[in-house]
């Protein structure tokens, strides 16, 4: 049973946590194979919230063999009707979809405003797939006499990993793969598997045994054995570029397998002296995602400001976040929840000691913000006298903490954006339309904004370049990425 007594969880919140919280295998909710079971423990109330299922490589496998048996008679199931299955899906998610915020905020210490957010962009992903369908379809190609045609086939069983920040939401990208008509295995994050466990129960129904699976266990044995596997055949991944090197290294040496990677990133924002400073400063702050407490890819957790009016967007920056409020995390009024877990907590404050030795100024935050006695809270930080080559200003910390960077020029600016091994988003922020397209073209990334940040939008792909991935997602990009193409010649 979980262990509530900090009287910090809702009372509607302690109800959906008090359950059997079971794996989605071959059409069946059921147990871990082995029985096990692991804590998840709240990063809010810093108990014991559940006990899930602890599966294993067994788990894994009876998922894989269950997947291998539905490929065929998924595959040659219309398109249409399989977009229909996945429509289904998210109705039923928006039917519950407050339960599944609750228990995002109660598993991940996100902000219940945020975890609704992720809801609503979960199904808007659903059915912006689901609409796609009709798009896996080929060319004709004038070659000869005969006729050439081009048809798009799915690509096989996948494994689907996805990250901690955004749990709801990235489960959920299960989409893609399910349209394209490939049975599918979701491996949520250890970290905050609860919302992915209850869409496993939602999903039971409506898809037919071994076209959906979801597996998850504390620690890598579950992903590690998901990619091994000799029935998957294509791995969507998402999370960080360490993690991402190893699934290629573990996937290469089980065969030749299809990997796309939507990895870490150290983003630019760049400010020239011309813009528009107020927007400028609150784009800097909603793009580093304090509100998940910096915990996203997509965060410009590096500020690169002309030095010219480099005091005067600090001092804005800095007064926007010293006005926000941070806490409890089920508050309608709060704006920034927890780190994850302990481990990423301890990260936060090491890497700001590291950024002090280093030279850099603490102008806000710090550390643990004052009056929060419970909770694994980081207050918003911003450093001052950043050099672009220190650690803090290369190495992705995934927490709160945002770094200035002073230049004199474009070229210099441009330099030193693209002087970290990662390139998944930057923006430029300019009254100059010139200089704004010459800058976006100059930037190493795959995801860029002029005088804006943050925002995604329905059918542009996301995806970085150099160290933050490979692959386009959030896109018809992304649904023919989960399809082979094939050419059938016919000669006359």
């Amino acid at each position: 049973m979980p262990d509530r007594t900090s009287g910090l969880l809702p009372p509607e919140v302690a109800g959906l946590l008090d359950r059997e919280w079971r794996l989605l295998v071959a059409g069946k909710l059921t147990p871990a194979a082995r029985g096990r079971t692991y804590a998840r423990v709240s990063p809010y109330t810093e108990s014991v919230i559940a006990h899930v299922p602890d599966g294993d490589a067994g788990d894994v496998d009876a998922a894989a063999r269950a997947a291998a048996d539905a490929r065929a008679p998924w595959r040659e199931t219309p398109a249409a009707e399989r977009a229909r299955m996945v429509l289904a899906l998210a109705d039923a998610i928006e039917a519950h979809g407050e339960e599944l915020a609750l228990l995002d905020t109660a598993d991940a210490g996100s902000p219940i405003t945020n975890s609704r957010f992720d809801v609503a962009t979960a199904l808007a992903q659903l059915r912006l797939f689901a609409g796609l369908a009709l798009e896996l379809k080929g060319t004709t190609v004038p070659a000869s006499t005969g006729l050439h045609v081009t048809v798009r086939e799915p690509a096989g069983v996948v494994a689907r990993i996805v990250p901690y920040n955004h749990p709801l939401m990235f489960a959920c990208k299960i989409a893609a793969p399910l349209v394209a008509g490939n049975p599918t295995i979701l491996k949520p994050p250890d970290a905050a598997p609860l919302s992915a466990l209850r869409l496993a129960e939602l999903a039971a129904g409506i898809f037919p045994p071994g076209v959906l699976s979801v597996v998850v266990g504390d620690g890598p044995a579950v992903p590690d054995a998901l990619v091994r596997h000799r029935h998957v055949r294509r791995i969507g991944f998402i999370g960080s570029e360490p993690t991402g090197r190893a699934i290629q290294r573990a996937a290469a040496e089980t065969g030749v397998k299809d990997v796309s990677l939507e990895l870490g990133g150290k983003n630019a924002m760049v400010v020239f002296g011309d813009a528009d400073l107020r927007a400028a400063a609150e784009g800097a702050v909603s793009g580093m995602n304090f509100t998940w407490s910096g915990q996203s890819c997509g965060s410009n957790s590096r500020l690169l400001v002309q030095r010219e009016i480099h005091d005067e967007l600090v001092e804005q920056v800095v007064r926007i976040i010293e006005g926000r409020r941070i806490g409890d995390p089920f508050d309608e009024r709060t704006e920034q929840g927890t780190m994850i877990n302990r481990a990423q907590y301890d990260k936060s404050l090491a890497y700001i000691d590291l950024a002090v030795s280093e030279g850099a100024t603490v102008v806000t935050g710090g550390g643990r913000p004052a009056g929060l006695d419970h909770g694994l809270f980081v207050a918003p930080t911003v450093f001052t006298g950043v050099h672009p080559s220190s650690r803090i200003a290369q190495e992705e910390v995934f927490g709160p903490l945002l770094s200035v960077i002073p230049f004199d020029d474009e070229a210099e600016a441009v330099r030193i954006a693209n002087g970290v091994p990662y390139g998944l988003t930057a923006s430029v922020w300019t009254a100059d339309v010139s200089r704004a397209h010459r800058v976006a073209h100059a930037f190493e990334a795959g995801f860029v904004w002029i005088n804006g940040s943050s925002r995604h939008f329905p059918n542009v792909p996301f995806g970085g370049v150099k160290g933050s991935g490979v692959g386009r997602e959030e896109s018809l990009e992304e649904l023919l990425g989960y399809t082979e193409l094939k050419a059938i010649n016919v000669l006359f």
